[in-house]
């Protein structure tokens, strides 16, 4: 039997102990709102159903011997506040030498945690000493223009040969570093390297970050290239109110021509939960009056600015989509319209892989023409790749570059990364096998030597259930079911008829929303794969039969589970 019984609303423990008995009883028993009377009950219950004394055959004897001390080890961890407290905080360690070690045995599970809070705390400032959190971008400028505008062949370069020419003309590759000094400081150290047609340059700069309060921050910055002069600025961020924050930012540029300061300020505050808008002022070569707002949900981002300014303003609304699904998908749209032109955008962006997102926007402009954008974030690091198509509004470029990336996407999805996905986690799944390969042999042995103690137990409780027409389970599987294949779905599935027909109390059965391989007489048949628990019942004469989840609470008898008669 298991505390499933006397407990109907507990939730199972994410940690388990090795040892059969332990793992059962507090995967079952898991919840501390449970009082000592409905322990102890359960606990005698248990002893017993694996009381040696109840088995004549010495190797039953044997095995009931092994459970029984087991189960006395479990009540013992159980009944006992302070090594129930080292048990949730620790794990299995804290049960051993070691997990004493770490606290006195005196202190109450409140002073307990306490301590094991602290300790985590340092540990979390270890972990941040280590921690640089890289991040980088390479940006590759394309010019294909002479793909759709080409020159009459007069004018044309004639070692060529007819053959239009792609090139790079322009390449930008940014890098940054985080190293924390101390828990509340932070020095920044990032560098950049970039070229336009055969002309470039590089900046480098180091920004120091401090933690004032739980309200804001502030941060130095030092910087210098050979485009530009030294640099030094300010900056400070604070959240004013809850729903209120602001930031303000100035810096000084020497350069041949002199002198520049800017001064940039911020003030945002959110309307909703889902909802900011933004205020923020600009003053020094590029002046400017910017507001927006920005709306972002589950499902969507929606995003609408206004700047006036001395030499650049704009309007501009962009929203994206999210579908719910496990590529992550989102389309975007974006209309951009100012002193510049008006430009339009539209694209996708997808997950790849774990850490691997694709993205392709198609941008059209008066008059910067057509232009198709790749990006691919993995991880940290960016690749961003530009790529010129047109000068002009041609129909045959927006075509390009809208079908072109998809039919290459799909190419490479089917050929490449499906086959690789599908490999990578074939290999993990077979790496995960082999690794539990021992231990499922040990659960299988707990889970035979279990359902061999519960036979006696069984018919007493079917003799009862049968003399009043009352719960007879006559099959139930558990395990991954394929029904297309009738061998393999018999090698991913185990008998529990036993097992399950040992938890009937007063013609009922209740399982819990846990997963059900902790259970007595269970084990995982199918080591990180999807489980189901399929029962045929009978209750009062008639046929039942439920196919339910893994992690899915069940109790039955149910009407709904009821097999129909009609023909």
């Amino acid at each position: 039997m298991c505390f499933i019984e006397s407990l109907d609303t507990v939730q199972g423990l994410k940690r388990k102990l090795s040892e059969f008995a332990l793992r059962h009883l507090l995967l079952s028993r898991a919840c501390v709102q449970a009082t000592s009377e409905e322990l102890k009950s359960s606990y005698r219950r248990l002893c017993m159903l694996y009381h040696p004394d109840k088995h004549r055959d010495p190797e039953l004897k044997r095995q009931a011997e092994q459970l029984f001390n087991l189960v006395h080890q479990a009540y013992e961890v159980l009944s006992d506040p302070q090594s129930r407290a080292i048990y949730d905080i620790y794990g299995k360690r804290g049960l051993e030498v070691e997990g004493w070690e770490v606290v006195e045995r005196k202190r109450t599970p409140a002073e307990i945690r306490e301590e094991f809070v602290r300790l985590q705390r340092e540990r979390d400032e270890r972990r941040l000493q280590q921690r640089t959190n890289p991040k980088g971008t390479i940006s590759v400028g394309v010019d294909a223009t002479d793909l759709f505008d080409r020159y009459e062949e007069d004018f044309e370069d004639a070692s060529s040969g007819g053959f239009p020419q792609v090139e790079i003309n322009k390449m930008h590759i940014s890098q940054s570093i985080e190293a924390p000094l101390t828990a509340k400081d932070t020095a920044v150290l990032s560098g950049s390297l970039s070229t336009h047609n055969g002309s470039g340059g590089g900046s480098i700069s180091l920004v120091l970050r401090r933690v004032t309060s739980i309200k804001g921050w502030g941060e130095v910055e030092f910087g210098a290239g050979d485009m530009q002069g030294p640099l030094f600025g300010m900056k400070v961020f604070r959240n004013l109110t809850p729903r209120c924050f602001a930031s303000a930012q100035c810096g000084v540029q020497f350069s041949s021509r002199g002198v520049r300061p800017s001064v940039t300020t911020l003030f945002a505050r959110h309307l909703d939960n889902n909802t900011v808008g933004y205020l923020q002022w600009r003053w020094g070569t590029q002046s400017s009056m910017n507001t927006s707002i920005v709306r972002d949900t589950k499902s969507s981002h929606f995003t609408f600015a206004l700047q006036l300014g001395v030499l650049h303003s704009f309007v501009m609304m962009s929203y994206q989509y999210k579908f719910q699904d496990e590529d992550q998908t989102k389309v975007k749209g974006t209309v951009k319209s100012g002193f510049f032109g008006t430009v339009v955008e539209y694209g996708v962006e997808r997950k790849i892989s774990q850490h691997s997102i694709l993205g392709a926007t198609v941008s059209i402009g008066v008059p910067q023409g057509v232009s198709l954008k790749l990006k691919l974030n993995r991880a940290s690091q960016t690749y961003f790749f530009p790529i010129h198509l047109t000068d002009q509004l041609l129909p045959s470029a927006v075509f390009y570059a809208t079908v072109g990336p998809l039919v290459f996407y799909l190419a490479i999805q089917r050929l490449i990364i499906w086959p690789y996905t599908r490999a990578q986690k074939e290999q993990d799944l077979e790496k995960q096998r082999e690794s539990a390969a021992l231990d499922i042999n040990r659960k299988k042995q707990e889970a035979e030597s279990a359902i061999l103690l519960m036979q006696e137990s069984v018919r007493r409780i079917i003799e009862a259930e049968e003399s009043k027409m009352g719960l007879i389970i006559l099959n139930a599987w558990y395990g991954k079911f394929v029904t297309n294949n009738r061998r393999q779905e018999r090698a991913k599935v185990i008998d529990v008829t036993v097992p399950l027909q040992c938890l009937v109390k007063d013609s009922k059965l209740i399982l819990t929303e846990a997963s059900k391989v902790g259970l007595p007489g269970f084990y995982d048949p199918c080591v990180g794969e999807e489980k189901s628990l399929k029962l045929l019942y009978q209750f009062r004469g008639l046929m039942h039969q439920v196919l339910s989840g893994d992690m899915e609470p069940l109790r039955i008898p149910k009407q709904s589970h009821r097999i129909s008669t009609d023909a």
